[in-house]
């Protein structure tokens, strides 16, 4: 009888293969499938070993061309036939990332699974164009938050509890509802002039970033026509990223700026 093999859940990081862990290194270069997503760099991908079978099962919002339930199945039926899995994933496996659902299934199939965190895509990006997260006086705290609900339904999120001008918002695949968080935001008494920062393609060669004030931050993300992944980062840190002069060799001729 074949041994089950082990699945192993593993972030990819914002996009930049440097800043992979090297305990995802290892564990990406020992794959024998690597079950990847959409928003998993050729970069990243290519340091798989060359043996390596490679299953794209990417979503894109309003398109998920192979179901979650599907991808859980997949990932059961090929550690059942004895190999060594990855499952890859951008940024963190377990922040957004649907990581503990698919955990969830092989563990009631008894199939053994590990989590390699990763580099959220909030701490990629937010380095990058150096803000800080929280900062003494600014930010006490900072609230990750998806800005895309399933099944497209509306957004029914803290709206009370997120506008605190002391909080940091990091905001994932908000793109297409940005306009409604920012009114739910600003209703709620954040300020108009917030610091916004939106970040498209962090941390790769295609990275485009956009900085503006709350209110006039939908307006300049159409204008903008970013493709590809686009993360909001809102409070007073977002300021802080020219002030303090990080991340501005060769990075920032690329950044689209609105006033």
């Amino acid at each position: 009888m074949q041994d089950v093999g082990r699945v192993f859940l593993v972030g990819a990081g914002p996009g930049d293969p440097e800043l992979l862990t090297i305990k995802a290194l290892r564990c990406l270069e020992g794959a024998e499938v690597v079950v990847y997503d959409r928003l998993v760099s050729e970069e990243i991908l290519a340091l798989a070993p060359a043996g390596a079978a490679r299953i794209y099962v990417g979503k894109q919002p309003g398109h998920h061309p192979v179901p979650q339930t599907q991808i859980n199945e997949l990932l059961v039926r090929l550690a059942e036939s004895g190999r060594r899995v990855v499952r890859l994933k951008g940024g963190d496996p377990f922040i957004f990332g649907r990581g503990s659902e698919e955990a969830a299934t092989l563990s009631a199939r008894g199939i053994a699974c590990d989590v390699i965190p990763g580099i959220t895509s909030a701490q990629g990006c937010a380095a990058q164009a150096g803000v800080p997260l929280t900062h003494r006086g600014l930010a006490t705290g900072v609230r990750y938050l998806t800005g895309h609900c399933r099944e497209d339904q509306d957004l029914d999120l803290d709206w009370d509890g997120l506008a605190d001008p002391e909080t940091t918002l990091v905001v994932y695949m908000g793109r297409a509802h940005i306009g409604q968080i920012v009114e739910e935001l600003m209703a709620r008494g954040l300020p108009a002039d917030t610091p916004t920062l939106a970040v498209n393609n962090g941390t790769t060669p295609r990275e485009r970033r956009l900085r503006t004030g709350l209110a006039a931050l939908p307006e300049a993300v159409r204008t903008a026509d970013f493709e590809g992944p686009v993360l909001f980062i809102i409070g007073r840190v977002a300021a802080l990223g020219a002030a303090l002069g990080v991340g501005e060799d060769g990075e920032e001729s690329r950044m689209a700026s609105r006033a």
